[in-house]
């Protein structure tokens, strides 16, 4: 098994793309990328953590590959947003491709690249590339939300739905 890590804006938005897709043991909502060890939902959305919001995925490099995922996480975002992900805004909802070894940096590194260059989005893509940092697991009820609150989940998730419909083609749950 491997891990990848991504934010995207709302970790309740990130996780069902990639619950749902074969070779994927889990998909862990949390934070990463700040200072303070172990934060609450709390303390992350005062924005005095440094932490931003981020799905952690344990899956089988023999079933999907990173640069799979990679191409899974570019059709949840707005790659062009530096500042937040549709209604949730902030430095705690930041897009960033967390690598944990050289070659998944390469791979993203590549892929974004590949992005800005296909045309698909006039503005620059924006979403940064850093080193994977300690990932803490948010609290339970934040965990598969999308099972557990489905109503307040698709509220949540209508204007990303949409962009995902109108940018990639896909239809979105």
């Amino acid at each position: 098994m491997e891990r990848a890590i991504f934010a995207g804006g709302c970790f309740w938005c990130m996780v069902q793309p990639f619950d749902e897709t074969p070779g994927i043991y889990s998909v862990v909502s949390g934070y990463t990328g700040g200072h303070v060890p172990d934060p609450t939902y709390e303390q992350v959305r005062s924005h005095t953590t440094g932490h931003t919001e981020a799905v952690e995925i344990i899956y089988d490099p023999e079933i999907i590959s990173y640069e799979r995922l990679v191409e899974i996480y570019w059709q949840q975002t707005d790659p062009t947003d530096a500042f937040g992900q549709f209604e949730d805004r902030g430095d705690n909802y930041r897009p960033v491709i967390f690598y944990s070894t050289a070659e998944q940096k390469q791979i993203a590194e590549k892929s974004k690249a590949e992005l800005q260059a296909s045309g698909r989005f006039t503005d620059p893509i924006v979403t940064t590339i850093e080193p994977a940092q300690t990932f803490y697991p948010a609290e339970d009820y934040h965990q598969d939300y999308y099972k557990k609150d489905p109503e307040n989940f698709a509220r949540n998730h209508a204007r990303r739905a949409a962009f995902v419909t109108s940018h990639w083609g896909i239809e979105h749950a």
